[in-house]
């Protein structure tokens, strides 16, 4: 519908008004912008970064303004001369005349102040449309009190949209605090194809991401390989197990492609304690054995009446005590938990040499390692058994446990609000729990799933299955770890990769806010291309060395991860900068907040912040991302007195709604 024309009434001042008071102005502030910039041309591209000309009150003023603007689009001087002769005698006439030029320069404080008058010239302008909205609402108002209601809500959201949705000159669109990276998918073409095929075919059939079966080939890789290989390169070595944690929502068939790529593991594990049983049977019976003569033995020693006698009963007792010490029955073979607490995980790798992997679609051991139990954080196991490190535990009431070499792997799927939740226990990142983790963050196919897609082909899961039980057991008998090389050119390959990601871990760089996990790339694409080469060899050819191609592919699985990674970290709020600047600005968006003091905000959000200072680093975030800026200080006028606190304006935008983090 169309608007109604306004009536304004004549305040008494030229202006248009009230009856009472003219509409928000200071000419003042026009002289001292408009001055500054016939004074500089640094002040006229700063006035035009905030302003248009419609700010300025006096109609004479937003002619001036014109003819400087028309100056300096050309290239030309913006003195008060060379305005008098843009202006041309009859339009200087009516702006006051070259003496008025003038006086605008001579009453300027300083041109650096501009900014700031811009500013107070771009409110004030605001402020007067504020006040003509609500004369055009009175005026709406005293229509439908005539009788006249046509349409009354209607042209009211309009009037009040006309100063809501003002477009405010100045402000670039932020940029997001939640990075919008686009993740690449798992790159399964670079597993050896027995793996990779597998892995693509159930992805189909179960409509999941390839991310998911992936990540999971890896971890399978690693349950067969940790603790028995090791990965030689060039002044260091890496075991072959690792961390590997898909954050998937629930809904997405996590547990069905669990059980696929974990099934050969269970069969396999089946196995290996068939085999084992006639040897733990036939110890437990000559353990038996050896009670039974040790204790025979007491008792003659007990009841001899010869010394010479009871001491042949006593040697008699004692090497059947020896004997029984040497005749430990050794633990049915076990591969992997579901789940276990450290306590649990660690009493595991003692009896099973030293590994041991959790499997598990659900991920509560993070929950469990961050004391859900315990009431302390308790993840000593998972640190030592990511490096390979020995272990010695010692508790009240319980024999010690020693461990030579601990090794485990996590093939953990989890929600993704728990790895967000990961910064909830600090000592995760200080004690470097969150650095060890190759991380997945895989985009959703729920809404997007083929109701009737094609199965594994039966001949695709044999050869998985088979493979895979092959590796397993093939490297289940080794007696001692073997150590894999590198070829010259892959050895050349990975000092490049060592040489390419240092200067990454530099302030401003891609890894300077999470050194602790880029400080283990390196490392992790070492253990990916032992577990590649393994996987080639899987039929025991592994005593070849790894060459550059396989180390090629393992470097595209490390990039894979890296750009997972650096997302995880957005959604952990690892970066403690960034996290600040995010619970900054929610605030604002929150309360509603357009301009504040940093002493505002941490009044607003004790106890997280408890001095102004420590501010500093997300409010400069927030001004490097475009979500606030600094407004100009107002001149001082002389005189002692304790400075102005800095005042921030939130972005126009921020309160449209909340931030999207696309992925």
């Amino acid at each position: 519908m169309s608007k109604p024309p306004l009536r304004v009434l004549d305040g008494g001042h030229g202006e248009p008004g009230d009856s009472a008071r003219p509409l928000p102005h200071d000419i003042s502030a026009e002289q001292q912008a408009l001055g500054a910039m016939m004074l500089s041309a640094r002040a006229v591209a700063e006035a035009r970064e905030v302003l248009d000309g419609t700010e300025f009150y006096r109609p004479a003023h937003q002619v001036i303004w014109q003819a400087i603007c028309n100056l300096a689009d050309r290239g030309d001087p913006c003195e008060p001369t060379a305005v008098a002769a843009e202006l041309g005698p009859r339009q200087l006439g009516k702006v006051g005349g070259g003496p008025y030029l003038h006086t605008l320069i001579s009453e300027t404080v300083s041109s650096t102040q501009v900014t700031y008058y811009a500013h107070r010239l771009a409110d004030l302008a605001y402020a007067r449309a504020v006040a003509i909205t609500g004369i055009r609402l009175t005026q709406l108002g005293h229509q439908a009190t005539d009788g006249d209601t046509t349409d009354l809500r209607g042209a009211v959201a309009d009037t009040v949209q006309d100063i809501t949705g003002t477009h405010v000159r100045g402000w670039l669109a932020p940029t997001p605090l939640e990075a919008a990276r686009d993740l690449p998918s798992f790159p399964l073409p670079m597993l050896p194809d027995w793996i990779a095929e597998y892995a693509a075919r159930l992805a189909e059939q179960t409509q999941t991401p390839n991310d998911l079966a992936g990540c999971l080939a890896l971890a399978v890789l690693a349950v067969a390989a940790s603790g028995k290989v090791w990965v030689q390169a060039r002044g260091w070595r890496e075991p072959t197990n690792i961390f590997t944690v898909i954050a998937l929502g629930p809904g997405n068939r996590k547990s069905e492609v669990f059980a696929a790529m974990t099934g050969p593991i269970r069969a396999a594990e089946a196995a290996l304690r068939e085999q084992a049983q006639p040897l733990i049977t036939d110890i437990a019976l000559q353990r038996r054995v050896a009670e039974a003569d040790m204790e025979k033995a007491e008792k003659a020693a007990i009841n001899a009446i010869d010394a010479i006698v009871r001491k042949q009963h006593l040697a008699d007792a004692r090497i059947a005590a020896e004997r029984l010490e040497d005749l430990q029955i050794p633990a049915e073979p076990r591969l992997f938990s579901d789940d276990a607490t450290p306590e649990v995980l660690t009493s595991l790798l003692a009896q099973q040499g030293g590994r041991m992997a959790v499997l598990s679609p659900e991920g509560e051991i993070f929950s469990i390692a961050a004391g859900r139990y315990s009431g302390a954080p308790n993840f000593a196991v998972l640190k030592h058994g990511h490096a390979g490190e020995g272990m010695r535990i010692d508790r009240v009431g319980r024999p010690s446990e020693i461990i030579e070499s601990a090794h485990v792997t996590l093939g953990i799927c989890t929600q993704p609000d728990v790895l967000t939740g990961l910064a909830d226990t600090p000592q995760f990142r200080g004690q470097g729990l969150l650095g060890r983790i190759l991380y997945s963050v895989p985009a959703s196919l729920l809404g997007y799933r083929d109701n009737a897609p094609d199965l594994v082909p039966a001949q695709v899961a044999q050869t998985y299955a088979a493979s895979l039980t092959n590796l397993i057991t093939r490297l289940h008998a080794l007696t001692e770890p073997i150590a894999l090389t590198f070829t010259d050119s892959a050895t050349t390959a990975v000092l490049e990769l060592l040489r390419e990601t240092e200067p990454r871990y530099r302030p401003g760089n891609d890894l300077a806010h999470m050194p602790d996990w880029g400080g283990k790339f390196p490392g992790a694409v070492v253990r990916i291309a032992g577990l590649l080469h393994l996987a080639e060899h899987h039929h025991g050819t592994w005593s070849r060395p790894i060459t550059a191609a396989t180390f090629a592919s393992a470097r595209q699985i490390g990039d894979y991860f890296l750009a997972h990674a650096q997302a995880a970290y957005d959604l952990i709020g690892a970066d403690p900068d960034l996290a600040d600047a995010r619970a900054i600005r929610d605030w604002l968006v929150r309360t509603g907040t357009h301009r504040f003091t940093a002493g505002d905000a941490v009044q607003a959000l004790r106890p997280r912040f408890r001095k102004v200072v420590d501010l500093d680093p997300g409010l400069r975030v927030l001004e490097a991302h475009g979500w606030i800026r600094r407004l100009p200080v107002p001149p001082r006028n002389g005189g002692p007195g304790r400075a102005r606190a800095v005042l921030y304006e939130l972005h126009p935008d921020a309160h449209s709604g909340p931030e999207e983090a696309p992925r």
